[in-house]
């Protein structure tokens, strides 16, 4: 396979000598974990032999390292092909997947679910998710309570995009025969629910449990002793939650998360439908986000609920149901509250994630998991899970899972990425790079696009699709492009999974004060700081951090226990080095917690508290003693001004505890030096290695970054790589008058880079940078333009001097066109000094492919569309080639308009992002839509370049 010439700057390397070539910096082989890895969504399981292998070797060849098979409803016509979730021939699939896989060099994860939560008909009632619900009665003194004790449940039936009678469903859901069509979110009965306790509280703070006394009928044999006396009765019920998009084989209840046994239940179903099959291949059981409650009411209960608290928290909580639920003083309802969710918190940690990871363990699998949506501390679901996952937009909330596992040592951060972009079939590989770059720099190191639907060759064009936004699929025309993003990800991921994770500060999670805030429900569900933390200090904090460049990871409480003191500096669970700790203004502080930050600068460490010291312990357990060893504590803590005006000192032994208003002054009295090349408008991430560090750099201004660019690690030489063009070499490196070292960068808008440093002094071939020499030159044309691929027909042939979007130019056709075509004009050898000219498509809709003279100079997928050429190649005539692939939309939209039926998905069928794109039956529609820009649209210019050391 011939290399491509003259990508940008890369040809320059051939002024260089073939000794100092073999010395130039080098790309990390690729690997299969490198690579980005996709969703593949089976819809109905309707998969056959002949296309898996058909499509396994199309992912292949996109770039593609892996896959993770979730599977998901069915398409409507193709119910003869359904297959049952884990029944025996779904497991042939499976396993034949398996095979192919592995003879192409592909991984495969699979989701352990027929959609998401883990659920399924295999659920019985026992082991599916509950809630608990309760009610009050008033008896005074000598008298009885005349009405039963009971709570009728009342019924909730929802379904995806209709209708249903729940008086026409059989109970329990899973003896239903068509839930397939029924697409059921949840489900509950009209049943009376059964009792959990009843327990009587007088006016003096008495309690009587009168849960025995209940009969069989509701009634209460008991008198009341004098005073009034409330009683609550707390009743259990099925939080009726359903497997959300589930495919055939695998509709049914939710489990309960709180539950081993539920949990050891539901795991054992795969064991029975592994049997006699090699599943060993597989490399990840995965879990999507936790996601129960986005329903009805909430899942807050388990049936060992009282017995699992009283172990943990040292009480009784059937002393203290007021409090629970709001109705005592209010510190109690706060300690009580705070107790429960710290409760739960354990439950699903210890009986779900834990339980879930030990089972993956004995069929030699790892685990990977999406915990943000739960109702618990999710860094340490995070922490217990072997590739911890994330999606989203916000950096503070892809930090979550990255923090995760630069604290506990997992080499991975994984991410559904690009799930929800645009609205449907307007994501360009240019946007889909940018939604990766973002997880790159929220320490994410393992891509996973959302997604790529299973589509037969035999589907009529546009295929079988999922409803999140974006369609990695062959059938889209910006396949032809997307093994050059996949390659780009590749390289920046070669980088970002080597070595280990490099930030200076390690940023407390105030968990106990986000407990202890009541709300509208017993639960709080956790997802990065907007939703958990929202309105905490905490939530400024950590933006502030991101803004000013200073690196930081998360971590728990229980992770904070791990860390120990070396020297100066902190070393967690995991082997990552941190400079200090840093306590966003907590109001609550476990002591086991309090005890190992004192330990630790005792040892030398320094820890840092804004704008305050931890005040008191959470909880209600064992209250007095905790607390005055707690206030003890504390006393040792002897804060004192320092010469820096804002900052208290107390030294604690070998180390000391800074206290202050200002963050970036306890930081810097700290010895935490920022990334000040964040005020450039550019976003970093950094990684250690034995000689120095990796940096990723991404420009995210709306201007070119042409300049010296600090750096706050020791750097003597610094190899600079770019991973789109795939140029290497030793860049411009200089010392400033402050004695930090300065790196030379040039990146474009959107463009980003990689950073090798070194302590030492590395020779090598230098960087070659572009130096403009003169004005650009216009390229004029005439322009050939011919449709090569694509449908639903292909435009005629035309010739045009004015570069517009080929909507414009091609007539009807052209509008509705979705597809590629070519450009091609010839142009004279340019005039102008230096080794080059630079390339500039302008304005391109949506990724294109550049030849000259023949030869593929360079794919490029935006957002800046620029390529070098090398003079040396250049004749006194040229040749080029712009082959141009534009968007689904087009076509999607005309479809629309023709009201041609491509929306043919039970349960949800292709749902709008914007309310815009809905149409008349409230399902997506593009037939409002205007033609998208498509094709070349210039102005196309060559400006004369040198080549070599920055131009001061």
């Amino acid at each position: 396979m011939k290399r491509p010439f003259a990508l940008l700057l890369l040809a320059a390397l051939s002024l260089a000598s073939a000794q100092a070539q073999a010395q130039a910096p080098q790309w990390p082989a690729i690997t299969q974990q490198n690579k980005p890895w996709t969703r593949w969504w089976w819809q109905g399981s309707a998969v056959n032999k002949a296309d898996l292998t058909h499509l396994l070797t199309q992912y292949q060849q996109a770039g593609l390292g892996g896959m993770e098979i979730t599977t998901i409803y069915g398409v409507k016509g193709a119910e003869s092909q359904f297959i049952d979730f884990l029944s025996p021939k779904w497991m042939d699939m499976l396993t034949h997947t398996l095979t192919e896989a592995g003879r192409l060099g592909l991984g495969i994860d699979v989701a352990q679910a027929s959609g998401w939560p883990f659920g399924g008909p295999w659920v019985t009632p026992a082991d599916a998710s509950k809630y608990v619900t309760y009610t009050t009665y008033l008896v005074k003194g000598g008298e009885s309570l005349k009405e039963p004790v009971s709570f009728m449940q009342k019924p909730i039936i929802n379904a995806i995009g209709r209708k249903v009678d729940l008086k026409q469903l059989s109970d329990p859901i899973a003896t239903n025969k068509n839930l397939q069509s029924l697409a059921l979110d949840q489900v509950r009965y009209e049943k009376p629910l059964p009792l959990q306790a009843l327990i009587a509280y007088s006016e003096k703070g008495q309690t009587v449990d009168l849960t025995s006394k209940v009969g069989a009928d509701g009634k209460l044999s008991w008198t009341a002793p004098a005073g009034t006396w409330t009683l609550y009765a707390l009743f259990q019920g099925g939080h009726g939650k359903q497997v959300e998009r589930a495919g055939p084989g695998g509709e049914g209840d939710v489990i309960d998360h709180f539950s081993k046994t539920a949990t050891d239940n539901y795991l054992a179903y795969f064991d029975k439908a592994f049997k006699g099959y090699n599943v060993k291949p597989i490399r990840a059981f995965f879990n999507d986000s936790y996601e129960v409650d986005d329903a009805q009411g909430e899942a807050n209960w388990t049936p060992q609920m009282f017995a699992e608290f009283q172990k943990r928290r040292g009480y009784d909580l059937r002393q203290h149901l007021p409090a629970l639920f709001g109705k005592a003083a209010d510190d109690e309802n706060k300690r009580v509250l705070t107790d429960y969710r710290e409760t739960i918190s354990e439950l699903l940690l210890e009986n779900y994630t834990k339980t879930w990871g030990a089972w993956a363990k004995t069929h030699d699998a790892l685990i990977r998991n999406q915990a943000h949506g739960s109702p618990a501390n999710i860094l340490d679901l995070y922490a217990a899970t072997d590739i911890p996952e994330t999606e989203g937009e916000d950096l503070t909330r892809i930090k979550f899972a990255s923090s995760a596992a630069h604290v506990t040592g997992k080499p991975l951060t994984a991410a559904e990425t690009a799930t929800w972009e645009n609205d449907h079939f307007l994501s360009s590989l240019s946007d889909v790079k940018k939604a990766l770059d973002r997880m790159l720099l929220g320490g994410v190191n393992h891509t996973f696009y959302h997604g790529t639907a299973y589509s037969p060759q035999a589907a009529k064009w546009p295929g079988w699709q999922f409803y999140a936004a974006v369609e990695f699929n062959p059938q889209n025309p910006f396949w032809t492009d997307f093994g050059k993003l996949n390659q780009y990800a590749a390289r920046c991921q070669s980088f970002m999974q080597a070595g280990q994770p490099s930030s200076d500060v390690l940023l407390y999670l105030p968990t106990a004060d986000a407990y202890t805030r009541p709300g509208k429900v017993l639960l709080q569900h956790f997802d990065g700081i907007e939703h958990g933390f929202k309105g905490m200090p905490i939530a400024a904090t950590s933006e502030m951090l991101l803004a000013k460049g200073y690196g930081y990871d998360f971590i728990s409480d229980k992770q904070v226990q791990q860390v120990k003191a070396t020297g100066k500096t902190l070393t967690t669970s995991g082997g990552a080095v941190y400079q200090t700790l840093l306590v966003p203004e907590a109001h609550l502080m476990p002591l086991p917690t309090l005890e190992q930050l004192l330990k630790l600068a005792q040892s030398g460490a320094t820890i840092v508290l804004h704008n305050q010291a931890p005040d008191d312990v959470p909880g209600l357990g064992n209250l007095a003693t905790r607390r005055a060893a707690f206030k003890k504590l504390m006393a040792q803590v002897k804060f004192a001004a320092t010469k820096q005006a804002g900052v208290q000192q107390a030294t604690m032994g070998k180390g000391r505890l800074l206290l202050g208003s200002d963050v970036s002054q306890l930081l810097a009295q700290a010895g935490v030096k920022r990334e000040s090349l964040v005020d450039n408008s550019l976003q970093f991430t950094r990684r250690r290695h034995a000689k120095g560090h990796y940096y990723f750099l991404a420009n995210w201004g709306e201007k070119p970054m042409k300049g010296w660019v600090p750096l706050q690690t020791a750097t003597k030489s610094v190899a600079l790589y770019n991973p789109m063009t795939e140029q290497t070499g030793m860049a411009s490196v200089r010392t400033s008058a402050q004695g930090t070292p300065e790196v030379y960068l040039q990146l474009a808008p959107g463009e980003t880079c990689i950073l090798d440093t070194n302590e030492g002094a590395i020779a090598g071939p230098a960087y070659t940078y572009l130096n403009p020499v003169a004005a650009p030159q216009p390229l004029a044309g005439p322009w050939e333009l011919a449709f090569v691929s694509g449908g639903p027909e292909l435009p005629a042939k035309l010739q045009t001097r004015e570069l517009a979007s080929w909507t414009k130019l091609a007539g009807e056709a052209g509008k509705k066109f979705s597809g590629t075509a070519t450009y091609t004009t010839t142009f004279a050898m340019p005039q102008g000094t230096g080794e080059g000219w630079l390339l500039d498509l302008g304005r391109v809709g949506q990724s294109a492919r550049v030849q000259v003279n023949g030869q593929p100079v360079a794919t490029l997928i935006g957002p800046v569309y620029q390529v070098f050429l090398l003079k040396s190649r250049l004749r006194p005539t040229n040749t080029l080639t712009v082959t141009v692939s534009n968007l689904m939309a087009n076509r999607i939209a005309d479809m629309d308009r023709k009201k041609e039926e491509w929306k043919i998905f039970y349960n949800t069928n292709m749902n709008a992002k914007l309310k815009e794109n809905r149409g008349a039956d409230g399902l997506f529609s593009a037939e409002k839509w205007e033609p998208q820009d498509s094709g070349l649209m210039g102005p196309v210019t060559l400006t004369p370049a040198s080549l070599g050391a920055p131009v001061q």
